[in-house]
């Protein structure tokens, strides 16, 4: 068994990692670089794409699943295996980012055709992004699922945005077994709506990121107050507040935040209550305004703070003063009336998108402020911003930056260094191995030599492109009993959307006997010995228990739906 690191390696983005496994060849994630490293999407991949049998994808971030669209347009027809919103949030991120590649390549185009150099093709289409769609398997949180011989695997929660996970997986070939776990990016605990990230017992080799291997981030517990605050302070003195933020997660994150403070906690801020409440919102993105809706239909993945809101009928992801715009028109009037104002836009990285837009009529004004709430990749115009240039190209135009730049960290995706050793020390049994990927040279290295000090667990920095050979076990330390996850077994919410409201109090009954149920179940079940206590078949019992979390899903995001 061999592994091969293609991306994420020299840097942050561009998450993909070959593994080789008898005669198959399985890919974890397929993400677009971005920043200083944007040059290398349209290399030729490293190996045939036609060649790969499976794609395991962690999450939906453009910088892991970027380039699947161009790995099918070159060859691939293999299994995409991911959780289900990973799936739904794919469906309408890889179509944005195509609509950005043909945007970009017909501006590029016309500066071509009046110098009279050669004309470009974009990286791929909104046609071949709907293309690479056949190819997606989706599957529920927690399911085990054997995808070929001697190869089982299984997605747990990682936190880090909706759908985000940690990906487990158990190779077997005759009586060796090897267990490796892929982190993907993992989040932070107590992550506005999101579940902590999963806790894992145990692995032979770990695959792991260093986003912020060597940071802490402050003010965890202040950020959203640090952030009200820089909202007051900037509208009193009648600038708007610019908040370049991802469409996917971050954007649904901020909004869940503010909406504790105009619908719950106002009191917090005792006499700006009602300077607070006159404030509005904008969510000033196409693609943000379709994926709060997806956010909805996935509720069932949210935490118990956030189902404690849908079943007491709130929807904690709206409320009154927040305007969600759609046409090209509607953003531009954002920046010629003068009312201060909260406009939330992507990319969250300042690199394509409305946002730019935002920028070029605010960075200048110095009642203005521009808060960041997430990761800036190097090279990329938000990092710029961020480590404090004070003259910087907008749509080709040069800016004087008199705008307040601010940096709250506490709102990050991903886990710093702390989060991330905890999530190691998580480990019943130390891995072997430790594979440091997706961070900058710095932030791996550091975080290396903490996990060996610290930890007393080997690590690896890999090089791009170069073997590793993993060794393997006579015992896979696991009694693994495989269910078959049937197609089309996950349904959509998007069938009941029609129905009439349903009764808040049926749901919850309903939801009080699954609990029930469930509990009857678990009492059947002798988890450290891996049998059943009565006469239910472990093949039955776990066709039944899926069964169970299927409903539970649904009932959830039938709740929510309801609230809209």
């Amino acid at each position: 068994m061999n592994l091969r690191f293609l991306g994420a390696v020299k840097g942050v983005t561009g998450s993909s990692h070959l593994i080789q496994f008898m005669d198959k060849k399985i890919l974890l994630d397929c993400g677009m670089f971005q920043g200083k490293d944007e040059e290398l999407n349209l290399e030729e991949f490293e190996l045939n794409p036609a060649d790969i049998d499976y794609l395991l994808l962690s999450h939906s971030h453009i910088d892991h699943s970027g380039r699947i669209p161009l790995l099918v347009k070159r060859g691939f027809k293999g299994d995409i295996y991911c959780s289900k919103p990973t799936y739904d949030l794919c469906e309408i991120m890889l179509v944005d980012s195509a609509h950005i590649q043909e945007t970009e390549a017909e501006w590029k185009n016309k500066k071509a055709l009046r110098q009279g150099k050669k004309l470009i093709e974009p990286m791929y289409t909104q046609i071949d992004a709907m293309e690479s769609f056949q190819y997606f398997k989706p599957v529920q949180y927690d399911q085990i699922i054997n995808i070929t011989d001697g190869l089982t695997i299984k997605f747990n929660d990682a936190g880090h945005i909706l759908g985000s996970s940690i990906i487990e997986m158990w190779f077997n070939e005759g009586n060796e077994n090897v267990k490796l776990v892929y982190s993907g990016d993992i989040g932070m605990h107590d992550r506005p709506m999101l579940k902590d990230p999963s806790s894992i017992e145990k692995a032979d080799y770990v695959i792991m990121e260093s986003t912020y291997g060597d940071r802490v981030h402050d003010n965890i517990e202040q950020r959203t107050e640090e952030l009200i605050n820089i909202i007051l302070k900037t509208t009193k003195r009648g600038g708007s507040v610019i908040i370049p933020s991802f469409a996917v997660g971050r954007t649904q994150e901020l909004i869940y935040e503010l909406n504790k403070y105009y619908d719950s906690n106002l009191e917090k801020i005792g006499t700006k209550e009602n300077e607070l409440k006159k404030i509005p919102v904008y969510i000033d993105s196409p693609l943000a305004t379709k994926a709060t809706e997806i956010f909805k239909n996935n509720a069932n993945v949210f935490d118990s703070e956030a189902r404690g809101y849908i079943m007491s009928g709130d929807n904690p992801l709206d409320f009154e003063n927040l305007h969600f715009t759609q046409s090209a028109e509607e953003s531009k009037a954002l920046n010629l009336s003068v009312e201060p104002k909260i406009i939330i836009s992507a990319s969250g990285m300042c690199e394509a998108g409305r946002i730019k837009h935002h920028l070029k009529h605010n960075l200048w004004r110095k009642e203005a402020s521009i808060v960041f709430v997430g990761y800036q990749a190097e090279g990329t115009l938000g990092r710029k911003l961020v480590d404090g240039e004070k003259i910087v190209k907008v749509l080709g135009e040069s800016i004087n930056v008199k705008a307040e730049i601010h940096n709250v960290e506490g709102f990050s995706g991903h886990a710093d260094k702390i989060a991330l050793l905890n999530w190691l020390r998580g480990f019943k049994e130390k891995p072997k191995t430790v594979f440091i990927v997706h961070g900058e040279e710095e932030s791996k290295l550091n975080f290396a030599k903490e996990v060996k000090e610290t930890l007393g667990i080997n690590c690896i920095v890999p090089e791009y492109n170069v073997g590793y050979e993993i060794m393997k076990s006579k015992n896979v330390g696991e009694v693994l009993e495989v269910v078959h996850v049937e197609e089309n077994k996950i349904t959509s919410t998007a069938s009941v959307k029609s129905s009439a409201k349903v009764n808040i109090k049926l749901i919850n009954d309903l939801m009080t006997d699954l609990d029930e149920l469930k509990e009857i179940f678990n009492h059947s079940y002798d988890n450290t010995k891996k049998y059943m206590t009565g006469n239910i078949s472990i093949e039955d019992y776990k066709k039944i228990n899926n069964t169970i979390i299927d409903l539970e899903n649904e009932l959830i995001n039938l709740t929510m739906l309801t609230n809209d």
